[in-house]
């Protein structure tokens, strides 16, 4: 499947801005734990309600005593895993331990009818086959799926995330001049946004889409910036002529805000509104 938004890629979640979402898997080693903790809580709660269920209707015909059991079965492997993950937006208890979350295909939180799919597939490949059958399925699915995520169009996420910033665009050295001198207005937050995406994964593109990438990029920037950039300069080299030094003279503008505020302001009132330095 291929994309026509700049710097996604065909497993990439994208809004209607046009914005990839990054929103990893959770690790194949991470489902395996949920799952175990999953499964012995399942049977924890099949035991108990089977010991308490067999209390109540103690002395009553066989008939009953199945029907109760069989009621207990499908409450502790069906009807209490989904009610937990329908009221959680997709968390069973194995994934509040471990910080998992499930999603939709779209990165929308799941509802009923999710929970409930997962719920009772995973009564065959979790609790029937001590989840060998979700193990393989998730181990050749791109997104660690097992085959209730296959059927409900789910995928396991890691919900506990540090933020990592990319590093600061660097400035092409043969091109600090030009920059520095150039009159430069702010890139529309959508075109930067797809600026820094296309020059942090420009080393995954073949050779001819990053061309064509790189030249529609700079195309839509030439406007923003005065005069044009000298002849015979790679695209990528423009576009991060560009965003190094827009960065530095946000950098510069917001050192000479916080003088000025240290100097108008008392200095704890300064330190309070000081804000952080832009990203690249």
């Amino acid at each position: 499947m291929s994309s026509s938004t700049v710097g996604v890629g065909a497993d990439d979640l994208v809004t209607g801005e046009a914005v990839a979402l990054d929103l990893p898997h959770a690790a194949l080693g991470l489902r395996m734990v949920s799952g175990l903790i999953d499964i012995l809580l399942g049977y924890a709660a099949l035991f108990g309600l089977q010991l308490g269920l067999g209390l109540l209707v103690a002395g009553a015909d066989d008939a009953l005593v199945s029907a109760m059991l069989t009621v207990a079965g499908i409450a502790a492997m069906v009807a209490i895993p989904t009610t937990c993950e329908t009221l959680t937006r997709g968390k069973t208890l194995g994934h509040l331990a471990l910080g998992l979350r499930t999603v939709r295909d779209d990165a929308g939180p799941i509802a009923f009818r999710q929970a409930l799919t997962r719920a009772m597939l995973g009564v065959v490949e979790l609790y029937g086959c001590w989840g060998v059958p979700a193990l393989v399925c998730a181990a050749f699915n791109s997104r660690g799926k097992r085959f209730g995520d296959l059927l409900a169009g789910t995928y396991v996420v890691r919900d506990r995330q540090k933020i990592r910033l990319p590093p600061p665009t660097e400035m092409p050295p043969h091109l600090a001049g030009w920059a520095s001198a150039a009159d430069l207005a702010p890139l529309p937050d959508q075109l930067a946004a797809a600026v820094r995406q296309f020059l942090a994964r420009a080393g995954t593109f073949t050779p001819a889409v990053r061309e064509q990438l790189g030249q529609r990029l700079l195309e839509d920037a030439l406007p923003y910036v005065a005069p044009s950039p000298p002849h015979g300069n790679h695209p990528e080299n423009i576009l991060r002529a560009m965003l190094a030094e827009r960065r530095t003279r946000d950098l510069g503008r917001l050192e000479r805000e916080a003088a000025l505020r240290s100097r108008l302001l008392p200095p704890e009132t300064a330190d309070a509104a000081e804000p952080r330095s832009p990203g690249s």
